[in-house]
């Protein structure tokens, strides 16, 4: 068994290093853990690219929103709660927001202002600060966060992925995973592995995705007669890899870990950057967001019930769309809230409105609040750290000011 182990950990090191985009795999992004001394799970999701929030939560009500954007629109939109109304692709989710296990937060953003660059949005977001030049700038809050906690053991996180998230960066220890090499596999062996991971729910996905990237790249194998049989078998694995969404991929992984020992999970979700053609092109995203969050609910089960997830993105989105029917780069988003924990069917914050004297820089929906300080509420209420800990500590220079009580 020990052989076994240590050959199939050798091969996924090989087959996770093909090189594909980051889309094509779902462990090139990173997939973080931390376990903890309590019942609670915690899962982060970080929506890159900035998510539209006046698109997935558009505000109906306000009549200004369909002058401002005539062909983003939202009137297929399902209604939430008289004002604001939820994107058809997330209809799937309406289940959910039905049994007050989704919330949203709107007009919410990280103190990140005015140069709206991905990279710095993602790092402040990460790391928890209130600028890119902060001292602790390279440690993520979730670290942080950790070493706030009694009973973080030695192997509190790990990232797979070729980078670690900065979430996760810090003084309390983790392992980093960064595979090199290329998959050169014989038939015989791709069938023989597939046999060892199928009960193997975390090298079994990995194995398949990566043969499944092999036949893209047409990596070079030669099959002899006697081997169509197996070939036969390998492609319909291929395929049905193929059909595996990323998004469902790693939530699936992440709640075969929560339902064990793990306690905190961190991952993202890519394709929010929707500077053209915005109607169809936030689709995907959207159906990855949807995908990994009744995929965490299935695989979860009764452990859905103690889990409480957060999906919070870089910064939102301009309020008029531009001249190539997307929209640029803005400053205030939202959140999406989701688990047997959240107190549900709610749209929290504070509406700034629309009117131009109401936006910020006359362009972009105004942050009326901290994404900080709705996660920062979340952790003490999930796992009793202190405001005063969370605001020196773990966000440093965050006002909480009142408890949103959006925990249950």
């Amino acid at each position: 068994m020990g052989y076994v182990d240590r050959s199939r950990r050798r091969f996924l090191a090989k087959t996770l290093a093909i090189g594909c985009s980051a889309a094509a795999s779902p462990l090139v992004t990173p997939v973080t853990f931390a376990s903890v001394n309590s019942d609670k799970r915690l899962v982060v999701i970080v929506l890159r690219g900035g998510m539209d929030g006046l698109d997935v939560v558009a505000p109906v009500g306000d009549p200004l929103l369909a002058q401002y954007r005539p062909n983003v629109g939202a009137a297929s939109h399902s209604d939430l709660d008289g004002f604001f109304a939820l994107h058809p692709k997330l209809s799937g989710l309406m289940p959910m927001w039905q049994s007050g296990e989704l919330a949203f937060v709107h007009a919410v953003s990280t103190p990140y202002r005015n140069k709206r660059s991905h990279f710095d949005g993602q790092d402040i977001l990460e790391a928890g600060v209130a600028e890119i030049n902060s001292d602790i700038h390279d440690s993520g809050w979730i670290n942080r966060m950790l070493a706030q906690m009694p009973g973080a053991g030695k192997e509190t996180a790990f990232s797979v992925g070729r980078e670690s998230m900065l979430l996760l960066r810090g003084d309390l220890p983790m392992t980093s995973w960064s595979p090199e090499g290329r998959i050169d596999l014989s038939p015989q062996a791709q069938l023989m592995l597939d046999v060892i991971y199928q009960k193997d729910p975390l090298f079994a996905e990995a194995g398949s995705v990566a043969l499944t990237l092999a036949a893209q790249l047409n990596l070079d194998i030669e099959v002899s007669d006697d081997d169509q049989v197996m070939m036969r078998q390998i492609m319909k694995n291929m395929q049905a890899a193929n059909r595996f969404q990323r998004a469902t991929s790693l939530a699936a992984f992440a709640a075969n870990r929560l339902r064990e020992d793990t306690r905190i999970a961190a991952f993202s979700i890519g394709g929010w950057d929707t500077h053209r053609k915005q109607t169809s092109s936030i689709k995907k995203a959207l159906g990855q967001l949807q995908a990994a969050l009744t995929t965490l609910k299935s695989e979860l089960g009764q452990t859905w019930e103690k889990t409480a997830v957060v999906c919070m993105t870089e910064f939102g989105r301009t309020v008029r769309e531009n001249g190539s029917a997307g929209t640029d780069h803005g400053t205030g988003g939202a959140m999406v809230l989701a688990g047997g924990l959240i107190r549900g069917r709610r749209v929290y914050g504070d509406w700034p409105g629309l009117r131009d004297d109401q936006l910020f820089k006359n362009r972009d929906l105004m942050p009326t609040s901290d994404v900080r300080r709705y996660t920062a509420w979340m952790i003490r209420d999930l796992y009793g750290i202190s405001a005063s800990e969370l605001e020196a500590a773990v966000f440093p220079g965050l006002d909480m000011g009142g408890n949103p009580k959006v925990i249950s």
